[in-house]
């Protein structure tokens, strides 16, 4: 296991403590907690589906997907079915108000919006937007469905806020298939970046922040990186360790004296890396460890990649390379748009940063169910995966409040354990 995972998994652990005052008035918090999201639902039976699906969401629940749910709370099956999978109401004032919520208790003028694709496995094709396409959680080319997520990171803590389904070309042209599923007419074929960036332009007003970060699915690709530039957004994105660079503050070759003034040659991004010199590497105090500091090294050059966004685009290569605990050195490699006088040091936060959406989906679908549907539907997709990060972020209220109870011997309460007092 990589030092950085082992030293917050053991933080993780420490932070699994609850106190009796923790679970008081729990299930009270629960309602009020769900209210302002089912404001805008007139009927009063579908403010009480949704409440009891997150309830059920945050429960003890072994698998939280509807029929499981629905006998937790000795409730009809297939009410709650049907308003899950089969209704047509819309999630967005509810993730708006979700993002207000994160955006007023997490919200730092240094935030870092993060983007981040998350892949279901799924056996047969019926569900909407299934098809062989890679699944990092298998790390294969599989059936699958692929969802983009966005998380808000800040120094408060760190909330996923969003998401979209990716649907396949296939899909979006096939009407009879879309039709079956019940994809809306005006749903189109999206990229998974064009996703990512109507999720930015939706909430980016709502969610203070300076960055924009994703992994190397989400940098490689330069018109993504144009578009956010285009939008004044400041961006440290992963990229693959092939990434052609050209290093714009070397030497060039000598001038032959005719024809075009010669320049650097283009190089892969890990064969620069290979070739600094270890005067370049900066040593950055990430944060405490068991064995003492955690510490990175990072280098930085300023750069044209061979797939930049623009003719003359300039960019920022940051390289962050940490020993692990077999002795090997693991290398992350990053494109940025920010002045070159950047700091290493907020380089190296922002990279952090980007690494919390996997903690943020992990807590999803391993405490609030975001994995565990069983729909087909596009409406019962969205549906789902609204109410559970309203669980998520039930959760992590929670949590927070249990730092504050134990803020006198610095422990507080994992997400996890508090699924089971909603029960």
């Amino acid at each position: 296991m990589e030092r950085r995972y082992r030293v917050r998994l053991r933080e993780l652990l420490d932070d699994a403590v609850v106190r009796p005052e923790q679970w008081q008035g729990m299930l009270a918090r629960l309602e009020r907690f769900v209210e302002p999201f089912v404001a805008c639902w007139v009927r009063s039976k579908q403010r009480i589906l949704a409440q009891r699906y997150v309830a059920g969401l945050v429960s003890q629940v072994e698998r939280k997907n509807v029929e499981s749910i629905a006998y937790h709370h000795d409730q009809d099956r297939q009410m709650l079915q049907k308003f899950i999978g089969q209704y047509t109401w819309d999630p967005q004032p509810l993730v708006s108000e979700l993002v207000r919520q994160v955006g007023a208790e997490l919200g730092q003028s240094d935030g870092v919006l993060v983007f981040d694709p998350s892949a279901f496995p799924k056996k047969g094709n019926e569900s909407v937007g299934v098809q062989r396409q890679w699944c990092g959680r298998l790390g294969k080319i599989d059936n699958c469905q692929v969802g983009v997520y966005l998380a808000y990171v800040s120094v408060e803590e760190h909330a996923l806020v969003d998401t979209r389904l990716y649907l396949p070309k296939g899909w979006a042209r096939w009407r009879k298939r879309r039709a079956k599923v019940g994809v809306p007419r005006e749903v189109r074929f999206r990229t998974r970046h064009e996703l990512a960036l109507e999720m930015l332009d939706e909430h980016a007003a709502t969610l203070p922040h300076a960055w924009v970060a994703g992994d190397d699915e989400m940098g490689k690709v330069p018109e993504f990186r144009g578009q956010l530039h285009a939008r004044g957004e400041c961006y440290l994105l992963a990229v693959p360790a092939n990434t052609l660079i050209r290093d714009l503050e070397a030497e060039p070759p000598p001038d032959a004296g005719r024809g075009r003034r010669p320049k650097s040659p283009w190089m892969r991004a890990d064969r620069w890396c290979g070739a600094v010199p270890r005067s370049a590497w900066s040593t950055i105090d990430v944060r405490d460890g068991e064995k003492g500091p955690l510490a990175v090294e990072a280098a930085k050059v300023r750069v044209r990649a061979k797939s930049a966004p623009g003719e003359g685009f300039d960019e920022t290569l940051v390289v962050i390379r940490e020993r692990q605990t077999d002795g090997t050195t693991k290398h992350d490699y990053y494109l940025s748009n920010s002045p070159h006088d950047t700091p290493l040091a907020e380089f190296t936060r922002v990279s952090k940063a980007e690494h919390r959406i996997e903690e943020c989906l992990q807590r999803a679908k391993s405490e609030a169910g975001l994995a565990d549907y069983e729909v087909r539907t596009w409406h019962g997709w969205h549906h789902h995966q609204t109410l559970s990060l309203l669980a998520t972020w039930f959760l992590t209220q929670e949590t927070r409040r249990g730092k504050k109870i134990h803020a006198g011997d610095h422990r507080s309460t994992s997400a996890y354990d508090l699924g089971f007092v909603a029960a």
